[in-house]
């Protein structure tokens, strides 16, 4: 009887994570992890942040040594794209032409930045920011200094890029058609603190307007907004959201919306093919509906998921996202998912103006999102808010000397 074999599509964080765990938990048939990057596998927040901002080594970001996968004989595929899946001969046949049998398949393929299509968009000096390659050329782009640096999109990766971009010294322009930052993720009462933020270390935030397209003969020297505005740019980073990487299910017939479709154990529409991280739509029997979680926890926690459910280990995947960031000299982590219009009350406690606090964000008088800011060793009791659905009374939840604790 032939070797019981685990195929990981997405040499990522949630691939990698899925393998260490098969072996933790004492899988002992093989374990192919194949990925189209040449590198082996690293996390994805350094390279908005720290080797972005030069704070860190490149090298810092890797999950693992690189004799890791060796020692635990996983059978690591780089720079070898997966070309489709054939379920019923229960196959990934890859770009080369060689195929790898599996007996089960866990989709980690993650998403790609969404594309700026308007006129002069293949010009260069404009960059997308996914993977370390690109992180590497932003960096050597930004580290000089002096530079006028545009950017489209004032998400995560968008304020993110702006820090670091006004770390090495560079003038920029953030451009966005919402009338505040992160305006999507946090709604207008967070979003504003971030503007703030941004303009007290000279960031020119064009709100209200987006990006109409870009002037340069074969380099990009300018960025031409929705309302008609010449905006000089010698570096244009694009940070507009992500699609997940769902082709692949797709075509083998899978069911995807917003993602590949998945049960609470993170299991597809096949019950041999499982998917985790950025490209899963799960459903999150705590939220009672799906979600799709771009951030590096879901990578982190749900490859883990996965790899027990492959076993058969019962798992009902119910983590509350979480996210965190750090611009200037602000830290802040994000429990919950606040979409405007699934909240009705946004409370404080702390000092928003000195960017020390903590907001919380509720439904019908319950917690369903926290965000501690420069204030630290409280996710958890946060968490455990939103988990409980309890209705704590909104001037305890204010009041800094009430244990966020006695709230539950």
């Amino acid at each position: 009887m032939p070797e019981e074999t685990f195929v990981i599509v997405g040499a990522s964080l949630a691939g990698a994570k899925a393998a260490e765990t098969l072996r933790a938990e004492g899988f002992a048939g093989r374990v192919v992890l194949i990925g189209d990057e040449p590198e082996r596998p690293y996390d994805r927040p350094p390279l908005s942040k720290g080797f972005l901002t030069g704070a860190e080594p490149r090298e810092k970001a890797f999950l693992h040594e690189e004799g890791w996968y060796g020692e635990q004989r996983v059978e690591l595929r780089l720079g070898t794209a997966a070309a489709a899946i054939d379920r019923a001969a229960h196959e990934v046949r890859l770009a080369s032409g060689e195929s790898v049998r599996y007996d089960r398949l866990l989709l980690a393929t993650g998403a790609s930045p969404r594309r700026l299509d308007v006129p002069g968009a293949t010009l260069q000096g404009i960059h997308y920011l996914r993977t370390m390659a690109d992180a590497a050329e932003l960096k050597r782009a930004l580290a000089p200094g002096g530079r006028r640096v545009v950017i489209a999109g004032a998400g995560w990766i968008g304020l993110e890029t702006a820090a670091a971009a006004r770390g090495h010294r560079n003038d920029v322009t953030v451009i966005d058609p919402e009338p505040v930052p992160l305006h999507a993720a946090l709604g207008p009462e967070m979003g504003g603190m971030f503007a703030a933020l941004h303009r007290l270390h000279g960031v020119d935030l064009r709100l209200d307007q987006g990006v109409a397209g870009f002037w340069g003969a074969g380099q990009v020297s300018a960025v031409v907004t929705s309302g008609g505005a010449e905006v000089p740019a010698d570096v244009v980073i694009v940070g507009i959201g992500a699609r997940p990487n769902t082709r692949l299910a797709e075509e083998a017939g899978l069911e995807v919306s917003d993602g590949v479709l998945v049960d609470a154990s993170l299991r597809t529409s096949d019950p041999d093919i499982y998917a985790a991280g950025d490209v899963a739509n799960a459903y999150n029997p705590l939220l009672g509906r799906r979600i799709r979680v771009e951030h590096w926890a879901n990578a982190l926690n749900g490859g883990p998921a996965a790899a027990r459910a492959m076993l058969g280990r019962d798992v009902s995947y119910d983590r509350i996202p979480y996210f965190y960031t750090d611009q200037y000299d602000l830290g802040m982590e994000m429990s919950g998912a606040p979409a405007p219009g699934e909240y009705d009350a946004v409370v404080t406690r702390g000092d928003v103006a000195s960017r020390e606090f903590i907001a919380f964000w509720l439904s019908d008088g319950r917690v369903v999102a926290g965000m501690n800011v420069n204030v630290w060793d409280v996710t958890g009791d946060i968490q455990n808010l939103i988990r409980s659905a309890a209705r704590p009374d909104r001037d305890a939840l204010a009041d800094t000397k009430t244990p966020l604790s006695d709230l539950l």
